[in-house]
């Protein structure tokens, strides 16, 4: 099997790296995703991990139309530019209208696809032709063989700077599960693959309005995913998970990360040495 190396910046994501895209889940206000743009990157500098900074200017799809969903797109993006400016990070954000990708990829270094709308034909060629790294989150309600035909939409418009993310699937009702599998099946198509650790987490619609997880399964799944040999970790990541705008059932804490990214760090020597 052959990976395709794919570049954003200096990082690489296919190679003996491990990147780490990590980030609060929605942008709560300017002041917050500065003070967390920062202090991740303390962490992962200190561990020399290569690392993308990740926030939603909106979250579309929120279980309940009171949820919060974010500061819209100019005020985001206006923000995740103020991140730029500040650090000396990579930027994602996802999109939902095909219309963004061309306004959102001004700012950032890799559009990313929400789950639910991996298979729209019209959205990811709209992120394709803008020539940035597009990463596609797999639905929850996909098998990883399906996702070819993502790749090949993509692939239409001459960009071949794809990532694809495993983020767990549908388990029955209002259940995820993580089949490691996935992993290896999806990088037969010749792309890294990230495998998002907090998402799949996740216990969709748990609760009357909002989604509620597992968090105390993130560490395990982040391990078994690395030992498995995916191609980089999507977090997401707060300082106050407990009273997070978004996702605070799967969030993970920002004073556990360094353990966490340690232990990363070292399931994927094993891998390397012995994968």
């Amino acid at each position: 099997m052959k990976i395709n190396k794919v570049e954003c910046n200096n990082i690489v994501f296919g190679g003996d790296d491990l990147p780490f895209i990590g980030g609060p889940c929605v942008i709560e206000n300017r002041d917050h995703i500065l003070k967390m743009a920062e202090s991740i990157l303390s962490v992962t500098e200190k561990l020399g991990i290569p690392f993308i900074f990740k926030a939603s200017f909106d979250k579309a799809n929120r279980t309940s139309i009171d949820s919060f969903r974010g500061n819209g797109l100019d005020e985001g993006l206006k923000i995740l530019q103020e991140v730029k400016d500040a650090f000396p990070v990579s930027i994602t954000t996802d999109i939902h209208h095909p219309e963004h990708a061309k306004i959102v990829s001004d700012v950032v270094d890799i559009l990313q696809i929400p789950a639910f709308l991996c298979r729209q034909t019209d959205l990811l060629i709209a992120a394709g032709e803008t020539g940035k790294v597009v990463n596609v989150k797999k639905g929850q309600f996909l098998s990883p063989y399906k996702v070819k035909n993502i790749i090949d939409k993509i692939i239409s418009t001459n960009n071949k700077n794809i990532l694809i993310t495993e983020r767990g699937n549908s388990f029955g009702y209002d259940n995820l599960t993580s089949d490691m599998r996935s992993i290896q099946i999806m990088q037969e198509f010749g792309f890294p693959v990230i495998y998002d650790a907090t998402h799949s987490a996740q216990v969709p619609g748990n609760t009357e309005k909002t989604t509620s997880g597992q968090r105390d399964f993130i560490p395990g799944q982040v391990r078994a995913a690395v030992a498995t040999g995916c191609d980089g970790i999507f977090m997401e990541v707060h300082d106050d998970v407990e009273n997070a705008l978004s996702d605070a059932g799967t969030q993970w804490p920002l004073d556990k990360l360094e353990p966490l990214l340690t232990s990363m760090i070292e399931f994927r020597k094993v891998y390397l040495q012995h994968g």
